[in-house]
């Protein structure tokens, strides 16, 4: 499936970083914080440049936009304006 965000809207892919702890314990999904870095999948027709392309790694504001499942993995629509920042 294609999704293609409108307006000032991201498709972002969250990535999950697998979280050990210094004995070694693998800790659940359900006992982490929500991510809150992300690639850009797809973008909508933005008003401004904000210096973004697609493949970019962004910081996002934790409980934004709506997410949703394409082929079984998760993404989030989110607005531009709740992007924090870019990661390099």
């Amino acid at each position: 499936m294609k999704v293609k965000p409108l307006g000032n809207r991201l498709l972002i892919k969250p990535i999950t970083e697998e979280t050990k702890t210094q004995g070694g314990i693998v800790l659940p999904d359900s006992a982490k914080e929500k991510p809150q870095k992300a690639v850009i999948v797809e973008m909508g027709n933005l008003d401004e440049d904000y210096g973004l392309v697609i493949g970019d790694h962004v910081l996002y504001s934790k409980y934004s936009g709506t997410e949703i499942k394409i082929d079984d993995v998760d993404h989030i629509v989110i607005d531009i304006d709740d992007v924090l920042a870019k990661v390099e």
